[in-house]
């Protein structure tokens, strides 16, 4: 099949989920179909990269993302009926060359990739696919609960136009997908499939388990990229509550990996010569998830699932996380993943399975074959390629 894929981001280089995602879809579903990428190039992105994009699609297309913080998004949002996210990505230069390409070819569909850029799709009879990463107003709804008093108006009314933006979207396009069962009951009855997130198993591959607790000082992650509110916010929560009650019983480190960290990290672990800020990591994801003991990524705001997890576990290193953290993911609670919620259950258990050797072992073996199973490129890809052949006979009215 011929598809037009429409998206708010070039999917590379692999440092967030929403990347490594769509390139490794790209990367197996251009074996099959003829894949043309329209979308957003983001500031810090170049042309090395757009060339890693064209060597898993038929041809690849650029609009220079819009600054979304600027004084004129937010005039334009307070004046309008549109969110701050839509306006930010409502782009004429990506509109134009969606309705260049529908007039010359001939496309079998639209996949647009989040819904804040289909409003860069023109009026057509051709199917849309719209794919959802999260229920977006929701992710902003978990947001506002944290948020000060004084951004908590402000928030409540773009949250509003954000979810009737949204669910318009829905209603536009074909068919929306989810990235797992929970958000598609949310959505509703246009989201029949759900497309989960998923890890490449030939580079992901499981580590040896070294059982000394004295070998090394034990290391536990926290890795992201801390442009988005769920990353920092776990970091700082992992600081405050429970790093105090680990380090108190165990001589480890903490790790903290990952670029765009804010300064509070540092401020607030100083005096702390346990804690390990690493904002200049060069090395792979495997090495780093291969280098750690155990990963700990409790969630509390955000949406979709966590890469993290998914990555930490294909390489045999132990997860623990809160329920939130879970949600979306299929994977058994104590056995294949360490699950709590307080910050004193969470210490507890960073602690139980790194220092009982048969328990570390067993979730990391038991973690490693639910991945197998679940989380497979390669499966993940059939199931999208499932839905590229589901809207064969559709015509959007």
């Amino acid at each position: 099949m011929k598809i037009l894929l429409v998206s708010s981001y070039l999917p590379y280089p692999l440092t967030n989920g929403g990347n490594i995602r769509l390139y490794n879809l790209l990367k197996f579903l251009q074996k099959t179909h003829e894949i043309t990428l329209v979308c957003e190039i983001r500031q810090g992105q170049n042309k090395d990269d757009v060339h890693e994009v064209e060597k898993v699609c038929h041809k690849v297309y650029t609009v220079k993302r819009r600054k979304q913080w600027s004084v004129k998004n937010i005039l334009k949002t307070a004046v309008s009926a549109n969110s701050f996210l839509t306006t930010g990505h409502k782009l004429e230069e990506m509109s134009l060359i969606v309705s260049m390409l529908l007039s010359k070819e001939s496309f079998d569909a639209i996949h647009v990739e989040t819904f804040y850029v289909l409003q860069n799709v023109p009026k057509t009879t051709l199917p849309i696919i719209l794919v959802e990463h999260n229920v977006e107003y929701l992710v902003y709804e978990r947001f506002k609960e944290k948020a000060s008093l004084f951004l908590k108006p402000l928030l409540t009314i773009d949250i509003e136009k954000i979810k009737r933006a949204e669910k318009q979207a829905w209603s536009r396009v074909s068919i929306v997908v989810a990235v797992s069962e929970k958000e598609k009951e949310i959505i509703g009855e246009k989201c029949k499939f759900v497309v989960p997130n998923g890890v490449d198993l030939k580079t992901f591959v499981k580590k040896k388990i070294v059982n000394s607790v004295d070998v090394k000082k034990k290391k536990i992650l926290y890795i992201g990229d801390y442009t988005w509110i769920q990353n920092t916010d776990a970091v700082l929560y992992i600081i405050k509550f429970i790093w105090p009650l680990i380090k108190k019983n165990l001589n480890v480190s903490l790790w903290i990996v990952g670029k765009n960290m804010p300064a509070t990290f540092k401020k607030i672990g100083d005096n702390d010569a346990s804690i390990i800020f690493d904002d200049d990591n060069k090395e792979t994801a495997v090495k780093i998830f291969s280098e750690a003991d155990v990963l700990l990524a409790p969630k509390r705001v955000g949406g979709g699932t966590s890469y993290k997890i998914i990555e930490a576990m294909a390489v045999g290193t132990p997860v623990v996380t809160n329920s939130f953290g879970l949600e979306g993911l299929d994977f058994e609670k104590d056995k294949e993943i360490i699950v709590e919620n307080k910050p004193e259950e969470l210490a507890e258990e960073v602690i139980r399975v790194l220092t009982q050797k048969d328990y570390y072992r067993r979730i990391s073996d038991q973690g490693r074959k639910a991945v197998e199973k679940k989380y497979d490129w390669i499966a993940i890809a059939d199931k999208l390629d499932g839905v590229y052949q589901s809207v064969k006979n559709i015509n959007n009215l």
